[in-house]
């Protein structure tokens, strides 16, 4: 697979201080850049940027679709990492004591596109996916 360029996200949170304590301590994210109202952090070398928002502009309101029995959260983000990133972060998040929505586990066992996967949500409610294949020429794989 060739290098991809790093993707940049940005995402509204209420709680700028406790949304920057769960990226830094709980993920290990490097800060990057930040003012009173944004922090930007090193997300698995992916530019995630935080934004204080008002109670007002957030939705709250979350759906959710049905992959390979189980209820996925929409929206949702994360990282394609490698096989040993995958589980070292998983059981790091475990020892951290995360609630995980969907805990680590192996979606589409068997099948193209196999994968390791796992979804938690950061103290503001946004959905994060983390998954991995063995493979990883099979992150685009159909059946």
């Amino acid at each position: 697979m060739n290098n991809l360029n790093p993707f940049h996200l940005a995402i509204p949170v209420t709680d700028l201080n406790k949304c920057r304590k769960f990226y830094r301590e709980i993920l290990d994210c490097p800060e990057g850049r930040s003012d009173k109202k944004w922090i930007d952090f090193n997300l698995f070398g992916h530019q995630l940027v935080i934004h204080q928002a008002s109670t007002h502009q957030l939705s709250g309101h979350r759906v959710s679709n049905p992959v390979d029995q189980h209820d996925v959260p929409v929206p949702h983000f994360g990282v394609v990492l490698d096989w040993g990133e995958w589980t070292n972060l998983a059981q790091k998040l475990k020892n951290k004591k995360v609630q995980f929505v969907i805990e680590p586990c192996i979606r589409f066992e068997g099948k193209a596109g196999e994968q390791g996967t796992m979804f938690f949500l950061d103290p503001e409610g946004n959905a994060l996916e983390f998954k991995a294949f063995k493979n990883m020429d099979q992150l685009f794989e159909r059946d």
